[in-house]
């Protein structure tokens, strides 16, 4: 088959295999994710992404080496050079055109398939959680053990319409190359100020006028001691009104009833402070501002700082990608049995699991050699006969820390508060605190039952349940006098892990 002159040249001839290899691959591979449906996170990135970038390369080359050519012949042609047009009598014009024709076509036609699996694959759960592995990991895993685990990404993080979509994409760009540079910070800091706001995403399935008015909470703890003394706990969580056909008047979900707007400035970037809030009741236009008592804000100060109107992301700052703290995945350990219930494993495990491991690797090793060392020194019965046990609960012990703690990234429950209640950071005591207060004398409660009510409480032999329709006044589990009333949770679980 005769084709022009000019293509007979190196550099096209390395166009032409580089763009025939590539689309060789892509063809393989993406008839290879067909059969494979578990296929590596990058086989993706390669079929879809990777690879047609070296297609379209080769096929500019193509082209480039060809008008490189004719530069030369036109400058060592012995006869006079013609005039440049397309004469189908020349069966050379003929096969070029022909062969021009048909590859734009296949080419129009595989760049839409590609480009519409290319799309696709990036607005995948695998592409956002296992293409930048060690990045994305923390994240990752917790998003598949959270309630979330079948909502894409992309549901929650961009949501529907082109206008966010683009600005994800650019925002990408710029992540890709703090990737590559490795300049990107650990951990990743949060708040997000660039995410789209919640009631555009979280309330397409959480809309406010549906939610449920009351949820039964049932919890399971294990006190540090010898016996690991099983503490439990029934509350009455008071998200909407007394019935739900009151809808969200009173309760949790009352801060994001549609006719009331609730607004705040805060303290610090990461909002663990709340010094001013601003109560708007839209239907009647009742307003009051509330002034935290030991941070008070001046004219100035609150002209000048930016007013954030409070949504879903201010409670539930982890919704999909919550990291426990090492008591709570140790409760969860034995009540679920994978951490056996020898004497003392609660206290054990606190005192390993406080300390800073550089590696998973490192955090295995010293977890079984601690455990085994504790046991040791203070069960050596223990450490003689039931040693299974202890490697168990040493098993039990990794797998809550594997879930939870990412050397690598230096994420932990630390690293990110958790505002929804007020154990490990102050969350609802933020506001809720006794010291917001308004013009008009209206304060901001920190009367628990505004929330929640205690149904029952206590051990197997101490145990309390509230009579029908009513509720109980909380008891610490270790006898602390009154102090937890006049000190915030966190003032002690916060500094104790």
């Amino acid at each position: 088959m005769k084709l022009p002159k000019s293509l007979n040249n190196r550099l096209s001839i390395v166009g032409a295999i580089i763009a025939a290899t590539s689309l060789m691959l892509i063809i393989f591979f993406f008839v290879l994710s067909l059969f494979y449906q578990q296929s590596s996170s990058y086989l993706g990135l390669f079929t879809f992404i990777i690879l047609p970038v070296f297609l379209i390369l080769g096929l500019i080359i193509i082209p480039v080496g060809m008008v490189a050519r004719g530069r030369h012949l036109k400058h060592h042609a012995d006869e006079e050079e013609k005039r440049w047009m397309i004469d189908f009598s020349d069966r050379r014009h003929r096969n070029a055109t022909l062969i021009f024709a048909v590859g734009t076509v296949i080419l129009l036609f595989l760049s839409g398939v590609g480009s519409y699996e290319a799309f696709h694959y990036t607005e995948s759960v695998e592409f956002c959680g296992k293409v930048c592995h060690k990045v994305m990991e923390p994240e990752y895993t917790a998003y598949q053990g959270s309630a979330h685990s079948r909502v894409a990404c992309v549901d929650c993080h961009v949501g529907s319409g082109a206008g966010w979509y683009v600005k994800s994409k650019m925002s990408g760009v710029r992540q890709v190359f703090a990737v590559l540079s490795n300049s990107y910070p650990h951990p990743i800091p949060t708040p997000i100020t660039d995410l789209r706001p919640a009631r555009e995403t979280c309330e397409e399935c959480h809309w406010p006028e549906k939610f449920y008015s009351h949820k039964l909470v049932h919890e399971k703890h294990f006190l540090a001691d010898e016996e690991n003394t099983e503490w439990n706990m029934d509350l009455r969580m008071r998200l909407g009104a007394s019935h739900s056909a009151l809808g969200i008047t009173e309760g949790i979900h009352w801060h994001i009833n549609p006719d009331i707007k609730i607004e705040y400035i805060p303290g610090d970037p990461s909002r663990l402070t709340i010094p001013w809030v601003r109560y708007i009741n839209v239907a009647t236009g009742d307003t009051v501002v509330y002034l935290d008592e030991e941070m008070p804000m001046d004219e100035e100060a609150i002209k000048a700082a930016e007013i954030r109107t409070m949504d879903c992301m201010d409670c539930h700052t982890r919704p999909s990608h919550a990291y426990e703290p090492p008591q709570r995945y140790v409760d969860h350990g034995i009540a679920a049995g994978s951490i056996p219930l020898l004497p003392g494993i609660k206290l054990a495990a606190m005192s390993i699991l406080n300390q800073t491991f550089e590696t998973k690797e490192e955090a295995r090793e010293s977890i079984e050699t601690q455990l085994l060392a504790w046991y040791e020194e203070n069960y050596p019965d223990v450490f003689e006969h039931r040693r299974d046990e202890i490697m168990k609960a040493s098993s039990g012990m990794m797998a809550g820390f594997s879930k939870n703690v990412f050397p690598y990234m230096k994420v932990n429950w630390q690293a990110y508060p958790d505002h929804i209640g007020h154990m490990e950071f102050n969350g609802c005591f933020r506001c809720h605190n006794d010291r917001h207060s308004g013009r008009d004398g209206r304060v901001i409660s920190k009367d628990c039952n505004l929330c929640h009510n205690i149904l029952t409480q206590g051990t197997a032999d101490n145990f309390e349940v509230a009579p029908f329709n009513s509720f109980l006044d909380f008891r610490h589990p270790v006898d602390i006098d009154d102090a937890w009333k006049e000190m915030n949770c966190s003032d002690c679980h916060s500094a104790l892990y």
